[in-house]
C-alpha cells in the first residue's frame, strides 16, 4: 500500500451532516436507503444511497448525524444520483457502522 501524502488528504472533504430525510430504495441491487443530509449553508442538503439497513431503520437514521466525503464528483446508483458518500466501518458479518461524531458538531463542519 502506498502512503498518502498530507496535500492528498487534504483534498478529501469529509463533513459532518444531518439526516433529515430517509427513503426506501427498492430499486437498489442491495438492500438500501437513500438518504438527504443536510451539510449547513454552505453546501446545504445532498443525497446518497447507503446499503446500512442491516443495522439501521429510517426511524433510527432520521436525524442522526454523519460523516460523509462531500467532494467526490455525483455517482449515478440505478435511478439515484448520489451526491456523497457516507462512511462507516464494515463488522465481520459485513454490516455497516456508521461513522459519526461522538458529540454535537454544527452541520458543514470540515474534518480536521
Amino acid at each position: 500500500m502506498n502512503d498518502l501524502g498530507w496535500d492528498e488528504f487534504q483534498r478529501v472533504e469529509i463533513r459532518v451532516g444531518t439526516i433529515i430525510k430517509v427513503e426506501d430504495f427498492p430499486k437498489a441491487r442491495n438492500p438500501a436507503f437513500i438518504l438527504h443530509i443536510d451539510f449547513g449553508e454552505a453546501l446545504g442538503v445532498k443525497k446518497s444511497s447507503a446499503q446500512i439497513t442491516v443495522l439501521y431503520t429510517k426511524e433510527t437514521l432520521l436525524g442522526k448525524k454523519v460523516m460523509a466525503v462531500t467532494n467526490f464528483p455525483a455517482k449515478q446508483i440505478g435511478p439515484v444520483m448520489s451526491e456523497c458518500l457516507v462512511t462507516g466501518f464494515h463488522r465481520p458479518d459485513g454490516a455497516v457502522v456508521l461513522a459519526a461524531p461522538d458529540l454535537d458538531i454544527a452541520d458543514g463542519t470540515r474534518l480536521a
